[in-house]
């Protein structure tokens, strides 16, 4: 059945559509409504809940919260209930853990008044204050399509078709997608969004920026013996298991109840093809520093998702005709402070600020170019500009002489306010930064222990992803004989390994070598989109609802 043939969409109208429940878009939400109750928000989240795919580490700035929301502390529904209180930084070696003194470090860096927490939960608690101001929050709408008016102008945006078969043919359950016509659209899809990413391709909002950099954080959730429970305890690592030349780093945050959130990111601009940042992310657990920590501990949630990390050098133009990235969907993590929801929030806030002074003044689909102008003199520019070079270093020179100029670096930005680099730039995407095999030789992995290092597919299970089965693949392959002569020849298939779900595998079948993809493990995180050597590879949203679902992550 053609386009032509499908029924007619159904068309709701409001002032502001927003894509994406996460923390900038619900912010942005709030905002609206605080500003002017009688405006008509609509939240769209392609997850089957709010909070469903969220997932960070995560040890949040509450400065974002603080201006939203003030007087939060005293709402007794609010999940920040656990206030930081140890600070610990090491550098890692395969057998010893050196902890490097937080006195060394400038206070940009210090986690003094922030909390741990599930972002997830913190998404849960603020789309219930959005939707106590009346905004409205349809979850399980996976939004597909960018409506363009006749004068190139963004007017509102279309959920996908439900009930779609694996002929792309309409089910017995078909359902056709929803036309949201609004003033105004904001995106805070998160990092890597596929409608983020037509829409910069549409209006070229990177012509003026450096390559988007990016990590992969993968993440465990464990309950742990009281014994070794210490609420508030937060560390950081460096080194080992990661060679000089690969960007990355652990973490290990100590939530309520003796539950214990572990982490590794490795970034995406790594040159190795054989590199597994899965199987790092074991050897990272069962290092001897905290093997303890873990054993005979029980491990409750696993999940993955990538990280912006280019900063201030990479973020696009925000604002187009009809409407503004906003959060993570335009790159406002600090790396070197490994966080980005405090600015998230920021950004929707500061969006909603001019976008609702533009519905007063009766304006619609048009470029709300303050948005533009006024982020990089905001609290978000000043929390970003001083660790801008952190990454470049880290990126051209490996960790082994990166991590002493960045030290210095900061130390320069935080006293004197000064950078002896000026600004450095990112000189090309990560897809770019992968050798071909012949390079490289392969890493062999230590097999599981199944107590405190486990295999994908039973990590994948406990991300609870489910899939309708009879649906398109949402993971397009531009060309096979591309990936089978470049990917699996030159690379010896890295899709294989940097993908942390499996859903990627190369299978003889009839005497040659054929490319299996198993949608239905994928859970979102976009690192094929980002990673695969040729951009062979284009992540799509799936069916609304469908996905991972992640219950504190």
């Amino acid at each position: 059945m053609s386009a032509h043939d499908l029924p007619d969409r159904e068309t709701m109208e409001c002032d502001v559509v927003i894509v994406g429940a996460g923390p900038a878009g619900l912010a942005a939400a709030i905002r609206l409504k605080q500003i002017d109750p009688a405006l008509s928000i609509i939240v769209l989240e392609k997850g089957s809940e709010v909070g469903a795919h969220i997932l960070s580490g995560a040890v949040v700035d509450p400065t974002g919260i603080n201006q939203l929301l003030p007087g939060w502390l005293q709402d007794e529904s609010h999940p920040l209930r656990t206030p930081v209180t140890d600070d610990h930084f090491c550098y890692l070696t395969a057998k010893k853990a050196y902890n490097i003194s937080q006195k060394l470090f400038p206070n940009l860096l210090s986690n003094e008044g922030n909390y741990v927490v599930s972002l997830g939960l913190v998404c849960r608690w603020l789309a219930k204050k959005a939707e106590a101001l009346g905004v409205d929050i349809f979850p399980g709408f996976a939004v597909t399509e960018v409506l363009f008016g006749k004068h190139n102008e963004v007017i509102g945006v279309a959920t996908g078709d439900m009930g779609v078969k694996k002929d792309g043919k309409p089910g017995r359950n078909f359902i056709r997608g929803i036309e949201l016509k609004a003033k105004y659209v904001l995106v805070g899809e998160g990092a890597r969004g596929s409608l983020t990413k037509k829409l910069i391709g549409h209006y070229q909002l990177n012509q003026n920026c450096a390559p988007q950099k990016y990590g992969l954080g993968i993440k465990e959730l464990w309950e742990i013996d009281p014994k070794y429970h210490k609420a508030g305890s937060v560390t950081h690592s460096v080194g080992w298991p990661l060679n000089y030349q690969t960007g990355g780093g652990g973490f290990i945050y100590h939530m309520q109840s003796n539950l214990v959130s572990v982490g590794f990111v490795t970034h995406l601009d790594y040159k190795n093809p054989y590199l597994s940042p899965f199987h790092e992310f074991q050897r990272f657990k069962a290092h001897p520093a905290w093997r303890n920590l873990f054993k005979g501990a029980k491990r409750i949630c696993y999940g993955a998702r990538t990280i912006s990390e280019g900063g201030w050098q990479s973020v696009p133009k925000l604002t187009f005709p009809g409407g503004a990235l906003i959060g993570c969907a335009a790159g406002f993590v600090n790396l070197p402070r490994l966080k980005g929801s405090h600015n998230a929030v920021l950004s929707g806030m500061n969006t909603a600020k001019y976008i609702a002074q533009a519905l007063a003044a009766g304006r619609s689909h048009d470029e709300v170019v303050e948005i533009e102008d006024s982020w990089r003199s905001s609290a978000i520019g000043q929390d970003l500009y001083p660790v801008r070079n952190v990454k470049p270093l880290l990126s051209k020179l490996g960790s082994t002489i990166g991590l002493p100029l960045s030290y210095i670096e900061l130390w320069c930005q935080s006293v004197l306010k000064f950078s002896i680099f000026g600004t450095l730039k990112h000189s090309k995407p990560d897809c770019e930064s992968l050798q071909p095999a012949s390079k490289h030789r392969r890493i062999r992995y230590p097999k599981p222990d199944d107590d405190i290092t486990f295999d994908i597919l039973s990590s994948v299970f406990l991300t609870n992803t489910h899939y309708e089965d009879d649906q398109p693949c949402h993971l397009k392959v531009k060309s096979l004989e591309v990936q089978d002569q470049s990917e699996r020849a030159v690379f010896a298939g890295p899709s294989t390994r940097y993908c942390p779900a499996g859903v990627y595998e190369w299978v003889e079948q009839d005497g040659r070598d054929t490319y299996i993809i198993n949608a239905q493990n994928c859970i979102h995180c976009k690192t094929c989109d980002i990673k695969d050597p040729n951009g062979n590879i284009d992540w799509e949203c799936p069916q609304g609802g469908d996905g991972p679902n992640y219950a504190n992550m």
